[in-house]
């Protein structure tokens, strides 16, 4: 039998290891471990695995990189959203989705922290979407899920085995949530319309069926407008995907079938408005003199349109930001609050047919 290699007094080595200490416990060079640490080229499997041995063995923690090593983290949430797959609206500018201001808010608080991000997308028709999300989180110390792109019961077995943080609808077991008040929100709008303009016919132009923003937009909506007897036009001609493509179609669907307009069209989001505007435009109907049109989110154009949209204005960076720290909260202490809820507000522009002092023209 071979001796075995030396054994390093550790509790002597405790404040004044360095990387020459973790090379010769691992029995690599010096540029092999500063590789494996700080994450460069491409060392090999069996290197990596003893440096990593070695930092856990001598306790080195220098930093960041170290640190990570020895605690068992890899220092990387990932981020899984879906990707629209229509064809995109003449004009229509992808920086409009909503979804890139909340990455943004993801990506700044994981900095804060130290952590890297790996983002992934995958399309509504994708067969392979469980397996997707699968490999990201194996590649993660957490990850955070755009939208449902899983049933409920698969978020909660990929919650068994890394932390999980949604950004819709509701908390399912074993994962966490992080959501805008929807209903609040269209609440709001709807009595808006209705109490401050008097429309009594208004239509919903829905999102994706299967989104939990949606549907509780819609949900709101049609009480809303119940409570105050005005007329709801919800339904598969009022169904929409969230584009201005998808708004636009719905519209013109509408004219070319000879129906008649509500006075006020709500819309489940801000890209969505845009085409239902630009349809109307075309047909030569007045927004808001012939048709009033609302959105939901307040993307930056928003404001920027012709008329400017009404909307509600969801804080956007702020729930990236706050999906990170949930989520970060779990990695770290095993703690995180199952649902959190932000607010919302309702920003009265022109679209509506308010003055541009938010006074309504009635």
């Amino acid at each position: 039998m071979g001796s075995p290699g030396p054994v390093r007094d550790v509790k002597k080595l405790k404040g004044t290891l360095t990387i020459y200490d973790v090379a010769s416990q691992a029995g690599v060079s010096i540029a092999s471990v500063s590789r494996v640490l700080n994450g460069q080229g491409s060392p090999r499997a069996n290197t990596r695995e003893r440096v990593i041995r070695a930092v856990q063995e001598l306790g080195f923690v220098p930093d960041g990189a170290a640190r990570a090593l020895s605690n068992g983290l890899k220092e990387v949430v990932g981020v899984v959203f879906r990707r629209g797959e229509e064809t995109h609206f003449e004009g229509e500018d992808e920086s409009l989705l909503f979804i890139d201001v909340i990455n943004r808010g993801i990506d700044v608080a994981a900095q804060r922290r130290g952590f890297d991000v790996l983002m992934s997308s995958v399309g509504y028709t994708d067969e392979k979407v469980a397996a997707r999300i699968a490999s990201i989180a194996g590649k993660a110390d957490g990850v955070i899920l755009h939208d449902r792109m899983l049933p409920s019961a698969a978020i909660s077995k990929l919650a068994e085995t890394v932390p999980v943080v949604t950004l819709a609808g509701s908390p399912q077991k074993g994962a966490m949530n992080v959501r805008c008040d929807n209903e609040a929100g269209m609440r709001a709008l709807v009595r808006h319309l209705v109490k401050d303009h008097g429309y009594r016919s208004l239509a919903y132009v829905s999102g994706r069926s299967d989104s939990p923003d949606n549907r509780s937009r819609q949900k709101a909506f049609e009480q809303e407008a119940a409570a105050h007897q005005a007329t709801a036009n919800t339904g598969p001609d009022w169904q929409g995907n969230y584009s201005a493509a998808g708004g636009a179609k719905v519209v013109e669907a509408i004219l070319d079938a000879h129906r008649k307009l509500p006075r006020a069209i709500v819309c489940a989001n801000d890209q969505t408005a845009l085409g239902v505007m630009h349809a109307l435009a075309r047909r030569r109907i007045n927004v808001p003199g012939d048709v009033a049109v609302t959105g939901f989110d307040d993307v930056p154009v928003a404001r920027h349109l012709h008329p400017p949209l009404t909307t509600v204005r969801q804080p956007m960076q702020e729930m990236g930001a706050t999906a990170f720290d949930v989520l970060y909260s779990r990695i770290s202490t095993g703690h995180g609050d199952a649902d959190v809820v932000l607010p919302v507000q309702l920003m009265v522009r022109e679209s509506c047919g308010c003055t541009a002092s938010g006074r309504s023209r009635a």
